[in-house]
């Protein structure tokens, strides 16, 4: 049987204790024991977003608390500042001018993290900017912001600080309450180890406040409605039961493991990553001290076909990378190191990396980047 790895930034591996609770019959979701399900999910959610909010599950990917986020703070002109240094932060924008806001958008160079500076010279430029959104891991870069830099400066202004942590939540550090992050969002099937199906968004008492004021039209995604039914320990609508139930189950094994234990092991993997590909001759898109621990963004090598590369590990070999998006596409592929992985998974797919280089014409020495990495997991 062929290997199916995934190393790509979501979705992530799901663990085989996860797969046996996805297995389990299903119970109704209006019942007491559906409730005890839910209470444990949003009191463990907590626990990974380190925050005493208001944590609202939704039935949807992370988009949809995306959306959820903007269709519930802002209402048709206000102004807002989105942060683009990559596709996800691209999407900010779109979201945000799909409801109607005055976009002030920040360009970053993909590859490059925003400065804390830059927002807080937007802010002072421009009144009455209600939210600024960014985004924590941006995967097509494989670059992080720096959050608490940025939440020092939003604070103290009436604008609320908004957060994608859909592929950092539970493998980068992001401290909600003391980094004064007003709305960070989340996904199930990336660090959180999960099928997809899930998002989270966590609410603080200042964005809920701006929340009961917005004039965006909402339903699905009223998160007055989400609040109202987690007082009862309910869902508004019919939510994901199997994937809530599954969701502790994975909460569990974060605790068991320990957030910062886990930041310490994802940081590992990452640094072999890097040591691997440097070795190998190859060059990384991000660098220090925005480059991130939870994927790997590579260029591609000259005379390098960077689509069948990633082609060839996924569909030959079972090994799944991923190439880059929007003008990167063919020119860098991206490796995560999150979820469940160790370092046996990462050896693997720099063993399958460098078979296909070598089969492709990429001159190296064979092993090297096998040796590097090992290096780094050995110390």
């Amino acid at each position: 049987m062929k290997r199916n790895l995934l190393l790509s930034p979501g979705p992530t591996q799901v663990p085989p204790q996860i797969c046996e609770v996805l297995s389990r019959p299903i119970i109704h979701h209006r019942t007491p024991q559906f409730q005890n399900h839910l209470k444990v999910a949003t009191e463990g959610l907590k626990y990974v977003f380190q925050t005493k909010n208001d944590v609202y599950i939704l039935a949807s990917s992370g988009t949809g608390a995306m959306e959820a986020s903007v269709c519930n703070l802002v209402s048709p002109g206000d102004k807002v500042i989105t942060v683009e240094g990559g596709k996800f932060g691209e999407r900010w924008t779109e979201i945000c001018q799909a409801y109607g806001t005055q976009t002030k958008v920040i360009e970053v160079k993909w590859g490059k993290a925003v400065e804390a500076k830059q927002i807080k010279e937007l802010l002072h430029a421009e009144k009455n900017i209600k939210a600024v959104f960014v985004t924590l891991v941006e995967t097509s870069t494989g670059v992080t912001t720096d959050i608490e830099s940025i939440g020092k400066i939003v604070k103290d202004t009436n604008a609320v600080l908004v957060v994608d942590a859909i592929s950092g939540l539970g493998a980068t550090d992001l401290q909600t309450d003391n980094w004064s992050v007003d709305v960070a969002i989340a996904g199930s099937q990336k660090g959180l180890m999960l099928p997809p199906g899930l998002a989270f968004i966590s609410v603080s008492a200042k964005a809920f406040k701006l929340m009961e004021q917005a004039k965006s039209p909402r339903y699905y995604f009223d998160l007055r409605k989400a609040k109202e039914a987690l007082a009862e320990v309910d869902t508004p609508f019919t939510p994901a039961i199997g994937l809530i139930i599954a969701l502790n189950e994975s909460l569990r094994l974060i605790k068991e493991a320990g957030l910062q234990n886990l930041f310490i092991h994802y940081a590992r993997l990452a640094q072999g990553t890097r040591a691997a590909m440097k070795a190998l001759g190859l060059s990384l898109l991000s660098d220090e001290p925005c480059i991130s621990n939870v994927v790997t963004a590579v260029n591609v090598p000259n005379k390098i076909d960077g689509g069948k590369l990633v082609k060839t590990m996924r569909d030959t070999y079972g090994v799944t990378i991923v190439a880059g998006q929007g003008h990167l596409k063919s020119k860098i592929f991206r490796i995560a190191h999150m979820g469940c992985l160790d370092e046996y998974d990462i050896i693997t797919g720099i063993v399958c990396l460098e078979k296909v280089l070598h089969k492709m014409g990429y001159s190296f020495t064979l092993g090297a980047g096998v040796a590097a990495a090992q290096k780094i997991f050995s110390a």
